[in-house]
């Protein structure tokens, strides 16, 4: 148990709550890592785990990135995750989905539950039938619909960006660009790519989910998920779990630019940061890259209603965080990953000192 608390207490996380219910069968974590801009704010992935604290670790690793992904991002929302520990295609029922609701319900507004790996905007909606404190919902159910094809728009944008500082053009059509992940982000991101004229390779240990870009009439090369590192292409963009930059996986790389949707693709920040930037690679920084979902999501609590034209214009924004990224590494010869940390904490910092203000019950200010 010491140990659990060490782990909680490492990073001084506000909160964290574990949910049961016998009758459904649910067994949840929320991880609530930081409220200084607002609620955290963010998804639920339903997955099998190793065990209890990798189920924990991962949550908690989750909950951290998205407290700088939202800050970085310029929402008011703070970082928290839930996950829940199951089989999605096997156990995931309306009674395990509710019985979710009613847990997320009981932290009382300080978290707002959105979609991961596993779950989907139309879980949401069941959800919602417990809770209010949801996100994510369908466009017919007053939401802002899918995250995956706004996470995958601001890749796109970004990547088109970055192209401009690493090639020296914006043009994707003369490029080779290989996609770890052929899930509801990377077959978009694909889409986009192939529209320009990109030579893709695309791997995925589904092989229900290539079939899907296949049926896109999209064109690409199918690459076996242990290759996709020793493909010799321009531009690599992980978009499915993390961790999988490594000691192991870096020095295979064949390309110049990494830039994709996975969330805590760099195994150990600090170390595989330095080791991209050694063998020559720049870096896309995973929570700058991957904020599209959250932005679209958090335009569901815009005072004038969602629109997709609105969201989609702030989605495009991420490229310009992640030009200022670039500068600040440069100006400080530090990387590109603590360059994005440091533009996360200059916001932070900034709401915190805000609410150390004295304000009157009257008269308040929106952070």
């Amino acid at each position: 148990m010491s140990n659990i608390f060490k782990l909680i207490e490492s990073d001084e996380f506000e909160e964290v709550a574990y949910g049961y219910d016998k009758q459904s069968g649910l067994k949840a974590i929320v991880a609530i890592h930081d409220t200084t801009l607002g609620p955290a704010f963010g998804g639920t992935r339903m997955m099998m785990f190793e065990d209890e604290e990798a189920a924990l670790k991962d949550c908690l690793k989750l909950a951290r990135a998205m407290t700088y992904k939202n800050s970085a991002a310029g929402i008011n929302f703070g970082g928290g995750k839930a996950v829940i520990i199951g089989d999605a295609d096997q156990e995931k029922d309306e009674a395990l989905l509710r019985a979710y609701g009613r847990f997320v319900d009981g932290l009382a507004g300080r978290f707002i539950a959105g979609v991961d790996v596993g779950t989907d905007e139309n879980d949401m909606v069941t959800v919602k039938k417990e809770t209010d404190h949801v996100t994510a919902l369908p466009r017919y159910y007053g939401g802002a619909g899918s995250t995956s094809g706004a996470t995958a728009y601001g890749v796109y944008k970004t990547i088109e960006r970055m192209a401009e500082r690493v090639f020296g053009e914006s043009d994707l059509g003369n490029k080779t660009i290989g996609i770890q992940g052929a899930g509801s982000i990377g077959w978009r991101l694909a889409e986009y790519l192939s529209e320009e004229g990109s030579k893709l390779y695309i791997s995925d240990i589904n092989e229900e989910s290539l079939k899907k870009v296949e049926d896109k009439g999209i064109d690409f090369e199918r690459v076996a998920p242990e290759k996709i590192y020793d493909v010799d292409m321009d531009i690599f963009a992980p978009c499915a779990l993390g961790g999988i930059l490594n000691d192991d996986t870096i020095p295979r790389l064949k390309c110049e630019l990494v830039a994709g949707s996975a969330n805590n693709v760099l195994k150990d920040p600090e170390l595989h940061s330095k080791m991209l930037e050694e063998n020559g690679i720049v870096y896309g920084v995973d929570f700058i890259m991957s904020a599209g979902g959250v932005i679209n999501n958090s335009q569901q609590y815009n005072e004038y209603g969602y629109t997709k034209e609105a969201a989609y214009n702030s989605v495009a924004k991420i490229a310009d965080n992640m030009e200022e990224v670039m500068k600040i590494a440069e100006e400080k010869n530090i990387t590109n990953w603590e360059a994005a940390y440091e533009f996360a904490k200059k916001r932070l910092n900034m709401a915190s000192n805000l609410k150390k203000w004295y304000l009157t019950e009257e008269k308040s200010i929106k952070v």
